[in-house]
């Protein structure tokens, strides 16, 4: 039985990145926008890897349990975000402390599912 989780980031994510590949004109983005944004694909999988002192393998353990999807190159390489290299260092640490990895992507899962309830709970309360 097939229980896929959706990330409560992942259409939010997908349009971010999206809208990061639109060439700045045309987005009206400002020169080095891309870089202040935690969603843009800025790092190859090697990079990756090297910055969490992990394998590309276990990078690509975390795309299989479906924890972090990275986009594409033109070329058809892996790119990974920011926000995919804290998910994937969050799964490291819990690997690492004995946890399964399928059991560890699901408390991230989790974790960061609360974490946007409680952003829009504290959001809707100035409002209110």
């Amino acid at each position: 039985m097939d229980q896929t989780v959706t990330h409560p980031r992942d259409n939010a994510g997908k349009a971010k990145t999206e809208a990061a590949r639109t060439p700045p004109d045309a987005a009206g983005d400002k020169p080095g926008q891309k870089l202040d944004d935690e969603n843009y694909p800025a790092y190859s999988m090697g990079r990756a890897a090297e910055i969490l002192g992990v394998t590309p393998a276990f990078l690509r353990s975390l795309g299989a349990a479906k924890l972090i999807e990275p986009q594409r190159s033109e070329g058809g390489h892996r790119r990974y975000s920011r926000y995919q290299l804290r998910l994937a260092a969050r799964a490291r640490e819990l690997v690492d402390q004995g946890t399964a990895l399928e059991a560890a992507c699901r408390i991230i899962i989790l974790e960061d599912q609360l974490t946007e309830a409680l952003r829009i709970n504290a959001e809707l309360r100035r409002r209110g």
